[in-house]
């Protein structure tokens, strides 16, 4: 399946249907007067949050979203009928911009949450609604309300409990590998990750989920590389893992590279906790992996640990760190009140 992480799509709301025009003729009833119903309502534009996606991908062959406009009224005070409702599904963690993607509209963050976003015109009046005691064969009635309409942008933020970040061929795809069900593609050589990657970790009767983007480099704020544009799947993350590869000319010019990165995008990324690991340990000495250490140290103020996601050396270490700054899930914490994912389709 392909990632799409955004898309522009057109939704309009249904149209009101019309009232009739009738009046009440029947044997015996020689002023039986204006008997005309008023028109259904629109339907409304819904977004759903379902779980089971990860892609936007649908929303790049099908564009346009119009909800079906109400029936109109008939005679005998009969109300048209109602446009159904038009529930537009989308992956948890999706949000809705608007066309000039400066305000945030909706933002799902839990399987089931429903948004009425445009909401269905009114019917019109039948001519029953306008008799007054001077005007009692009315022959005027309304015609709906028009129901709204908008471009706006679905922009996916994937859901993680920690995100991995790092220069390209830092180790990322092996780590995600090594303790995660991900099959992420892994080459010798610069970007072979160039979408993000999801994979679950369990450890210590513990589950979570970590996320990979594609790697960065200096100058991805203003578009080198692949850019900073996936750095809005980590957003949410509870914790950040930063790779080092240790083969690097000067490791501690690569720590700081991906720092002014996440600087320069913002949305606090740079504030977010931060565990620091020097990757592919394995294959330096220990006098040399320890020097390396001390000076990442010195820099970033922080234990650094040493990593090997090839070989498993260190993995418990890193997991362990993870899982203490994620803290405990809600369900250990008691914080759940009511079991996720339960929701009534239309």
């Amino acid at each position: 399946m392909h990632f799409l992480d955004q898309a522009k799509i057109f939704v309009r709301s249904g149209v009101g249907g019309p009232g009739a025009v009738s009046f009440r003729r029947e044997k015996f009833m020689e002023y039986g007067g204006p008997d005309g119903g008023n028109g259904g309502k629109g339907g409304d534009v819904i977004f759903e949050a379902v779980a089971g996606l990860n892609t936007l991908i649908d929303f790049r062959y099908t564009q346009h979203f119009r909800a079906p406009r109400g029936s109109g009224g008939s005679g005998s005070n009969r109300t048209g009928g109602g446009g159904r409702d038009l529930v537009i599904r989308v992956p948890v963690g999706t949000q809705i911009l608007s066309e000039d993607k400066e305000t945030v509209l909706a933002d799902f963050t839990h399987t089931g949450q429903r948004e009425i976003f445009l909401r269905g015109g009114d019917g019109g009046r039948g001519n029953a609604s306008y008799k007054t005691s001077t005007n009692r064969a009315p022959r005027q009635h309304g015609t709906g309300w028009p129901g709204d309409e908008a471009w706006v942008w679905l922009r996916l933020k994937l859901l993680a409990d920690a995100g991995l970040v790092g220069l390209p061929n830092a180790g990322k795809s092996t780590f995600i590998n090594a303790v995660t069900n991900a099959n992420a593609k892994v080459g010798a050589y610069a970007f072979t990750t160039t979408r993000p990657q999801l994979g679950v970790v369990s450890h210590r009767d513990r589950e979570f989920v970590v996320a990979d983007i594609p790697g960065l480099i200096e100058g991805a704020a203003e578009g080198a590389g692949i850019g900073d544009r996936f750095l809005g799947h980590i957003e949410r993350c509870r914790v950040l893992l930063h790779l080092i590869d240790s083969h690097v000319d000067d490791p501690v010019a690569a720590y700081r590279i991906v720092r002014q990165e996440l600087e320069n995008y913002g949305a606090d990324l740079a504030e977010k906790p931060e565990v620091i690991a020097l990757n592919k340990a394995d294959l330096l000495d220990e006098e040399l992996t320890a020097a390396l250490i001390a000076e990442l140290e010195a820099e970033s103020g922080a234990t650094v640990l040493p990593l090997s996601g090839a070989t498993g050396q260190g993995l418990e270490a890193v997991l362990d760190r993870l899982l203490a700054a994620i803290g405990p899930s809600e369900m250990h914490a008691g914080e759940a009140d009511g079991e996720p994912g339960e929701w009534s389709p239309v």
